[in-house]
């Protein structure tokens, strides 16, 4: 048995801890040294995929009048998602995104299959989730260079993938807000809010043992 590195899992652990989704109130203006950059997006070459796919795309956007198209549809379909939080007024309230304040967007994008794919014969959605294997990575790559990240998610992929020129045989999976930010929140702002309670070891996980 190979000997346990602990400061490294806990160097690891404290990362996984610390990570939050940054909204727009909390980036800084500050530009992103390309060189870090880079790092984040190493990182995400590192993750796994089923069948050693590799199936993503990245579209690194800094144009900010793309970025104006990519906000306007965040607005269409936000005002089309209040009414499915009519009972929960905050929901208005919430900044949900930073796509105009974070100095980089990266859409990330899974390149659709053209022959079978080992591992993924039964499970077709096994390579978007090796996508966001992908972004985890850059997360917490971005959270140990002190530089925020946050998922938009209120978007339309198609229009997405159409505004960025990309062909269809890419599907959009996820759009990241990428920049310095004033501060990290010390807990996630919707368990600060009470949106949501955070789940403990006990409610989600079950054994089966001999």
């Amino acid at each position: 048995m190979q000997k346990i590195d602990k400061e490294a899992s806990q160097t690891l652990a404290h990362i996984i801890a610390s990570r939050r989704d940054i909204r727009g109130n909390n980036f800084s203006s500050e530009p992103i040294e390309e060189e870090l950059l880079k790092e984040i997006i190493e990182a995400a070459l590192h993750a796994p995929s089923v069948g050693y796919s590799q199936p993503w795309k990245f579209v690194i956007i800094e144009k900010k009048s793309i970025k104006e198209q990519i906000y306007e549809n965040y607005k269409e379909e936000y005002a089309k998602s209040t009414s499915s939080f009519k009972e929960r007024p905050i929901y208005e309230t919430l900044k949900l995104e930073g796509i105009k304040e974070a100095p980089v967007n990266i859409a990330m994008f899974y390149q659709k299959p053209k022959r079978a794919i080992l591992g993924q014969t039964s499970q077709k959605k096994m390579g978007e989730y090796s996508v966001v294997c992908a972004i985890q990575n850059m997360w917490l790559m971005a959270r140990s260079l002190n530089i925020g990240m946050g998922w938009v998610s209120i978007l339309k992929p198609k229009k997405v993938r159409k505004i960025l020129g990309v062909s269809k045989e890419y599907k959009l999976v996820g759009y990241l807000c990428v920049g310095y930010v004033k501060a990290f929140p010390k807990e996630p702002e919707l368990k600060t809010l009470k949106w949501e309670e955070q789940k403990n070891y006990q409610e989600i996980v079950s054994w089966i043992k001999d």
